[in-house]
């Protein structure tokens, strides 16, 4: 039998052997209906105690309300473990006056468009966000990057780095400088569905020469 991926429209991707679905693991893109979150094909979030079905969104990003000036936007392939947050822009006070009390939001004239730090929060591409890592305002996190678990992640992340601590700091590169650049050029999370399946040996294998002899 070829090799396939499973199936992205499924809301619950997983599978148990008794044939009973895995409620913990759900394809974000399914799961989530929410104006300022953005999610790609074949991400998934998994939690010990999940939510309702309509709560992922406040689980994994519980300041980004519906009407927040900042997104969050996660690319296709990532993988999210329990206990991952989201701190968005709209959880920050303004700190450059003498008090960081937030009085404007205590009047419903002026709480909403008040909003200090709008900055968006951008998740690449194949990225593994490991258990309990939390990602503040404003991070960008490159492609194929690796977040260890109870990361605090701050600033900008390059592509496949591999980042710990709080705060995270790059600890290793997961590959060297050209193959990187390739497989960025690469960018194997856009190819055709059958294609990225019949490439899951050379994925797995961390051989970027193969991947890129099976590439479109």
């Amino acid at each position: 039998m070829p090799a396939r991926l499973p199936d992205a429209s499924r809301v619950h991707p997983i599978t148990l052997p008794d044939g009973s679905l895995h409620k913990g693991t759900v394809f974000l893109k399914h799961a989530i209906d929410h104006p300022r979150f953005e999610v790609g094909k074949y991400t998934y979030a998994s939690d010990f105690d999940p939510p309702e079905p309509d709560g992922w969104a406040a689980r994994l990003a519980p300041y980004l309300f519906d009407f927040a000036q900042e997104k969050l936007v996660i690319g296709k392939f990532c993988q999210i473990a329990h206990g991952v947050r989201f701190i968005g822009s709209s959880a920050n006070h303004e700190s450059r006056g003498i008090s960081t009390f937030p009085f404007q939001v205590f009047d419903p004239d002026t709480m909403l468009g008040y909003q200090p730090d709008t900055r968006d929060t951008l998740i690449g591409h194949d990225v593994w966000l490991g258990y309990g890592a939390m990602v503040t305002p404003g991070t960008v996190i490159g492609n194929g990057v690796i977040v260890g678990a109870g990361a605090v992640v701050r600033g900008r992340i390059p592509d496949y780095a591999v980042v710990t601590g709080n705060p995270a700091q790059v600890v290793r590169m997961r590959f060297p400088d050209r193959d990187i650049a390739q497989l960025l050029a690469l960018a194997w999370w856009d190819w055709p569905t059958d294609r990225i399946a019949a490439a899951q040996d050379a994925l797995q294998a961390g051989d970027v020469a193969a991947l890129a002899r099976l590439a479109p």
